[in-house]
């Protein structure tokens, strides 16, 4: 399963755990992605999707339509 949103392209980000003796071993930072299904009404049909919850709330202020658009033009899609 990979970790990427399917609109904003969000990946993990690589960073270091820092121990009390300043030693600093890898680490990944994951984007918080949940699983949404999402009714586009001009085509009458359902889509899921695997989204950041950034990537939700905007969703839910612009819409679905307006959303897949924007991230088509912007070539996430």
């Amino acid at each position: 399963m990979s970790r990427i949103c399917d609109l904003t392209g969000k990946s993990p980000m690589s960073g270091h755990n820092v121990s009390n003796s300043n030693v600093k071993t890898n680490r990944k930072f994951y984007p918080n992605l949940k699983i949404k299904k999402f009714y586009i009404p001009e085509e009458d049909k359902w889509i899921t999707l695997k989204v950041s919850t950034s990537a939700v709330k905007t969703i839910s202020k612009n819409g679905i339509t307006a959303c897949l658009n924007k991230f088509v033009k912007k070539g996430y899609i």
